[in-house]
């Protein structure tokens, strides 16, 4: 008979890789991106805002003042370890709030930076982030106009969190949002998938795939902004960040109520992604870019938005990998090697946490 073992368990410090939906406290899960993030934000932040709220599914809020849009993002980056192959936080710190306003189709323009720091980090840490961030916002031609900073006790924080936010101009005729994916759009996706994720948690854990796994991280408001220079009626524009390809999908077809088909094999995924994802039980789809985006074009379009994006450097592996369809409204389904359908279903947590 097999001698059962009993350990004790650590409530306090447990962490379930798939929290309870009904959990009453904060978990990992809910800063994830998937379906408890959406929660959190719907069934108690909302509702506490009340009147003041006016929250869109965006990555940016567009604004009018006068007669010009401005989009309007802000964002907050926690990830660990602060250094991994390919950049920083201090990358991912700028990157991520200009590709958020490149998601409205927006033109960069001013980004503030707040930090929170712990007590005893040391000042070269933060100044080869602070580097990092400067050389940057230089990169996406953005300016860092204002900032704070605020300093927790040592064992209180971790290290380095900071925060960007950032304004820019959406020109006339542009308008990118969820609610505009239709039936019948061609689904794009700018290149490789998977890559941020699996280099964190390489660098993370010390593990070795056979081959430098390198961060994706980058601004994208240029490759937008060659989409966009073709004519082409672009609907949708996504990063797909936390919870990977599949989260961004799924916000956009509930948001639009349509369906996603995808044929899983346009999808670009490296060999070694597929590989260490193989190994570590995870799925490509779920794991976070932070240099990638996914576009909704309309059929007629999409041909030449291909083109343009081909021409970018950061378009080089752009591929049409789905369309939009009628069926099934607000899920996306994938066509396998084998022929076969499965549902690609909003993750209710985080495969990865901490990674952005």
């Amino acid at each position: 008979m097999r001698e059962e073992i009993s350990a004790p368990v650590d409530l306090a410090n447990w962490v379930c890789p798939m929290p309870l939906r009904d959990s009453p406290t904060i978990v990992m899960g809910h800063g994830g991106g998937g379906a408890m993030s959406g929660e959190l934000v719907e069934h108690l932040f909302l509702p506490a805002f009340g009147a003041a709220a006016e929250a869109g599914m965006g990555d940016s809020a567009v604004l009018t003042v006068g007669e010009s849009r401005l989009a309007f993002s802000t964002d907050s980056f926690v990830v660990k370890p602060m250094v991994f192959p390919g950049g920083s936080i201090g990358e991912l710190a700028v990157n991520g709030t200009v590709n958020d306003l490149a998601m409205a189709g927006a033109r960069p323009l001013a980004l503030s930076t707040a930090f929170i720091l712990e007590e005893g980090t040391p000042l070269a840490e933060i100044a080869q982030i602070a580097g990092a961030m400067g050389t940057a916002a230089l990169g996406a031609g953005v300016t860092l106009v204002t900032g704070d900073t605020k300093v927790v006790d040592a064992g209180h924080g971790d290290r380095v969190y900071i925060n960007t936010t950032g304004i820019g101009v959406i020109d006339e005729g542009v308008d990118i949002r969820p609610q505009r994916a239709s039936v019948g759009d061609v689904v794009i996706v700018s290149g490789d998938i998977g890559l941020h994720g699996v280099a964190v948690l390489s660098c993370r854990e010390g593990l070795e795939f056979g081959t430098t796994v390198c961060s994706d991280t980058a601004p994208l408001h240029g490759l937008v902004a060659a989409m966009l220079a073709t004519g082409a009626d672009v609907h949708v524009l996504r990063d797909p960040t936390r919870g990977g390809l599949a989260a961004s999908l799924n916000e956009i077809a509930h948001t639009a109520k349509v369906g996603v088909a995808l044929e899983e094999n346009n999808i670009p995924i490296p060999a070694e992604i597929r590989d260490a994802c193989g190994l570590l039980g995870l799925d490509p789809m779920y794991v976070a870019n932070e240099g990638k985006l996914v576009a909704f074009v309309a059929a007629e379009d999409a041909d030449r938005v291909l083109a343009a994006m081909h021409a970018h450097p950061l378009g080089t592996r752009a591929a049409a990998i789905g369309v939009c369809v009628s069926e099934h409204p607000g899920m996306v389904v994938a066509r396998t090697a084998l022929g076969g359908t499965r549902v690609v279903d909003l993750p209710a947590g985080e495969q990865l946490p901490r990674i952005c």
